[in-house]
């Protein structure tokens, strides 16, 4: 896996990385046949180049639902007709049926689910409590949660209590401890603030694998990541080295089909399904500060709507005009009901994404907020900040005399 900060070692690639390249070259394939079928068209020409890059660029770099929607908008009022959406929806469907780059089609294993809380643990100490979804990613791509080692960390240089060779570390919380924080120190040197920042997402992602000399020299001689540049990398160094290769040039496409920060193929374009994604990513944080002092609160405040709208703003659906920025119910309320988008409790059954609020004392004024995850058999679960001062998953009869109504999303 990782050999040194300078990537001086020898990576260990998998075969499953094999496999998943041969899916990718499918998807290219896919994508020649359609971008041919468009220029055919004549006048389609241009909008089926466009249709395949913005989709492209939709699926392998979504920050946010905004900047989808503004793509397709764009997109549809270039096309004037429907071939272009043909083409989009080809491609779209083409990248479903062969990369499985979405949450839905390739979920985390429940080993790695397991491991929630041991990486929730150590990504909060290396300071990365944010990313606790990209490490799920990590180590469905590195193991699938199978083994000793299942962050490969083992050639991490912060292993100093196992032998530095694949696979020598035999304590399952000593692997993620060390791959965590060798992640860690991936992101920082990426500079990536967010893992919700794509292009330095990638960056730190790909430094993991190779060590994380790439970033220096990705960021001196390219200014990022590319998949172009991870090849070239990896090729001189196996030159370098008299190896037959080095490390796994298609990393980052390999852990990112794991990755639910990215959100589902359809939030990608959409942005709802995204925001829950985000909200169960922030599970187990307590005394919401992150939330408040986001908002722009310099002391604590009840900070449930709060937590809502840094949600709503990470997915990008603040941006777009589906959830509002609001720190009081109430206000929430209001700018839902003058949308048109206010659904009373009675006869409503709400579905995921939508904004959950509560009347706990039912005077008519609403106390508490959360996000529906799902609907099933009558109850409605829920993702919600200051439940008990942390975000917690909860769960309602879908009648409960508590629940006030619902805030639906465009």
């Amino acid at each position: 896996m990782r050999s040194s900060p300078a990537a001086s070692g020898k990576i260990k690639t998998t075969r499953n990385a094999v496999q998943q390249g041969q899916k990718l070259q499918a998807i290219r394939a896919v994508r020649r046949t359609a971008a041919k079928t468009a220029e055919s068209a004549g006048t389609a020409k241009t909008a089926g180049r466009t249709a395949k890059t913005t989709v492209r660029g939709m699926k392998a770099a979504v920050q946010g639902a905004v900047t989808s929607v503004k793509a397709m908008g764009a997109l549809l009022a270039s096309a004037g007709g429907f071939l272009v959406v043909f083409v989009v929806i080809a491609d779209i469907i083409a990248g479903a049926m062969f990369s499985g780059s979405s949450q839905s089609a390739e979920p985390l294993s429940q080993e790695v689910l397991a491991y929630t809380p041991t990486i929730q643990k150590y990504a909060a100490e290396y300071g990365i409590p944010d990313y606790v979804s990209v490490l799920q990613a990590i180590i469905m791509q590195e193991s699938g949660g199978r083994g000793t080692d299942p962050m490969q960390s083992s050639e991490c240089p912060y292993n100093t209590r196992f032998p530095n060779s694949p696979n020598a570390i035999t304590e399952l919380e000593y692997s993620i401890q060390g791959g965590v924080q060798y992640y860690a120190s991936c992101v920082a040197e990426a500079g990536c603030k967010s893992p919700y920042n794509m292009d330095k997402l990638k960056l730190s992602l790909q430094g993991y694998n190779y060590g994380n000399g790439y970033i220096t020299w990705a960021i001196r001689n390219h200014g990022g990541y590319s998949e172009a540049n991870a090849l070239q990398f990896s090729q001189e160094q196996a030159a370098a080295h008299g190896w037959a290769r080095y490390g796994d040039p298609e990393y980052v496409p390999h852990v990112l089909r794991y990755y639910s920060g990215g959100g589902g193929l359809f939030a990608g374009l959409f942005g709802n399904e995204q925001i829950v994604t985000i909200a169960k990513s922030q599970l187990g944080n307590a005394g919401g500060q992150k939330f408040w002092s986001w908002y722009g609160f310099d002391g604590r405040v009840e900070w449930c709507a709060c937590f809502v709208s840094w949600c709503a703003d990470q997915s990008g659906l603040t941006a777009s005009g589906s959830v509002p920025k609001f720190s009081l119910c109430d206000d929430g309320i209001t700018w839902f009901k003058s949308r048109g988008r206010w659904k009373d409790r009675s006869g409503y059954t709400p579905v995921a994404v939508t904004i959950i609020f509560f009347d706990w004392v039912k005077n008519g004024v609403s106390d508490h907020v959360g996000i529906v995850e799902r609907c099933e058999n009558e109850i409605v679960y829920t993702l919600e900040g200051n439940s008990g001062d942390a975000v917690k998953e909860r769960s309602y009869p879908i009648n409960s005399p508590i629940i006030m109504g619902f805030g639906t999303l465009n």
